[in-house]
């Protein structure tokens, strides 16, 4: 039976640092920046009956995990609850939440 090295232990140390770096630059790189605006490529499907563009729906994908943000906001809530705002989200295969 070998026996542990401790002369090794430096260098686990400093691969194990590096890892959890890495892990948190993926953490932060995947964050979302939860701003209303960016959902502006969206007005034009809410305010008539168009179609959602692609842009639209790219954005409600990335903004998703706010969606619960936004509907306790008493300013936002009557915008992304709306009727029609609802059908836009439908419309571009992204599930209302449930709050």
């Amino acid at each position: 039976m070998k026996k542990f090295s401790y002369s090794a232990f430096p260098f686990l140390a400093v691969v194990l640092a590096v890892m959890v770096v890495m892990a948190a630059e993926v953490r932060f790189s995947n964050a979302v920046n939860c701003s209303p605006a960016q959902l502006s490529p969206c007005l034009p499907a809410i305010k008539s009956s168009s179609p959602p563009s692609n842009d639209c729906c790219v954005k409600l994908r990335e903004q998703r995990p706010c969606f619960c943000g936004y509907v306790k906001n008493p300013s936002l809530r009557q915008y992304v609850s709306s009727p029609r705002a609802r059908e836009v989200v439908k419309s571009c295969g992204v599930p209302f939440p449930t709050c």
